[in-house]
């Protein structure tokens, strides 16, 4: 029977939302391809821990080398990165990872050489495009703040600038949130001000917390 691992990212377990996300149509489309769990073929899940500490993850993709699996999935940049550390020789397949070049995931997106591959979410160029959609939104905006986690979105700078380079003399606030607290200070300081928006990167930790983005944001009259 082959062996299959997966790591998902920062989800806490296979019943967080986020988590069940990526699993479901995973296994659907193992099952279309043939790949039965548990008849032919063994997946062993293992998962990320709080979004403030890395070091589940860390544990995590250790565990799942140390199995030995045929191929590991990969979730997400935080997963990407520590079972890369783990293991050259497994094969790793990963989704929702941005710039895996500029992370030494691999050589090149034509060639990635080494024993990593996958798809690539979205490049930074993609930041000019939301600031110009918020321009549509607020024709008068004057400041936009760039919400993210810097422990989750480590590729946060190459967002940052190109949405620098289309802000067309808006002000680029960093909002560098790691917990609802910071969110809400965050957004009080930005909605002080009139003709504001919010860019929200994205990432592990803003997906988690998005519920409570989305309601401060509307709570405070802030664009998004």
């Amino acid at each position: 029977m082959r062996k299959v691992g997966v790591l998902a990212g920062l989800a806490a377990g296979p019943d967080v939302p986020g988590a069940r996300a990526f699993l479901n149509p995973f296994r659907a489309a193992m099952r279309e391809a043939g790949w039965i769990e548990g008849e032919n073929v063994r997946i062993e899940y293992r998962y990320g821990g709080a979004l403030s500490d890395l070091s589940k993850t860390k544990a995590s993709a250790a565990e799942l080398v140390a199995l030995a699996p045929d191929v590991i999935y990969a979730q997400g940049l935080p997963a990407s990165l520590a079972l890369r550390a783990e293991t050259k020789a497994i094969p790793i397949v990963f989704t929702q990872v941005i710039d895996p070049v500029g992370f030494k995931l691999a050589d090149s997106l034509g060639h990635p050489g080494g024993n990593v591959t996958g798809f690539v979410t979205w490049d930074f160029e993609i930041a000019g495009k939301w600031i110009q959609l918020l321009r549509e939104m607020v024709p008068g905006l004057k400041r936009a703040g760039i919400l993210f986690n810097p422990d989750t979105a480590p590729y946060a700078p190459g967002l940052i600038a190109a949405a620098k380079d289309a802000a067309q003399g808006a002000d680029i606030i960093e909002l560098r949130c790691h917990d609802d607290a910071e969110i809400d200070a965050a957004l009080d300081q930005l909605a002080r001000n009139s003709d504001s928006g919010v860019l929200a990167i994205p990432e592990p930790f803003v997906n988690g917390h998005r519920d409570h983005i989305i309601a401060t944001l509307n709570a405070r009259g802030c664009r998004r």
